[in-house]
């Protein structure tokens, strides 16, 4: 078995980044021993264009995660044009990486609804897949995904280390009730969403002028 640190992906519009966001992320590096790179998308595929500019999330980004040294930032994604499909930046990262293990990061209702994204068979060529669960709860899964997953399911956070790619591990974290709606309905109308964002960003208000 490797002892190579996993690399770990979380992926979003971050439209803005939440204390959510950054528990989850916080969570699985702990769990894995693993660095976590949050990964803004360009052009979500499956939701609509963020409210913030890309240089706005990217600024609240960098002061959310300003401090730490677990939680980094990666604008590959940014940084292309087109649709962000995540098949593409697995194929970036796993050029860059060679054989360290790469851990994709996906919220249990996206993993869910797997099967309608871009070339999605072909994640597991690339990488683990992680998927972010409330403790005891197992959503069901359509058919074609539960029957593409059923040899790849592992309950060892270690098997993720013991290859590069192909295990697919849930992994229980906080449930934080967090939406980034919710939280720019509360700027839209003068309200401070305390406790829901990053201090960082409650102390620089020109961070979230977008939503104003």
């Amino acid at each position: 078995m490797t002892s190579i640190q996993p690399l770990a992906i979380l992926g979003g519009t971050f439209d803005p980044v939440h204390l959510g966001h950054l528990r989850a992320a916080w969570e699985v590096a702990e769990a894995l021993d693993a660095e976590v790179r949050l990964v803004p998308a360009h052009v979500p595929p499956h939701r609509p264009a963020p409210v913030a500019s890309a240089g706005q999330r990217v600024a609240m980004l960098r002061a959310a995660l300003a401090g730490q040294c677990r939680l980094s930032l990666d604008t590959r994604e940014l940084d292309r044009a087109g649709p962000s499909y995540t098949v593409d930046t697995l194929i970036s990262l796993r050029a860059e990486i060679g054989a360290r293990p790469l851990v994709l990061l996906l919220g249990a209702d996206a993993f869910a609804g797997l099967p309608g994204w871009h070339r999605w068979h072909e994640l597991p060529d690339f990488a683990h897949i992680g998927v972010l669960t409330r403790p005891g709860l197992v959503p069901p899964l359509p058919t074609e995904l539960a029957e593409a997953i059923a040899s790849r399911e592992v309950s060892d956070a270690n098997a993720l280390c013991a290859s590069a790619a192909g295990c697919v591990l849930r992994i229980a974290i906080t449930p934080l009730e967090i939406s980034g709606t919710r939280i720019r309905a509360l700027l839209r109308s003068g309200r401070q969403p305390r406790w829901l964002l990053p201090d960082a960003l409650l102390a620089d208000s020109t961070l979230l002028a977008a939503y104003r």
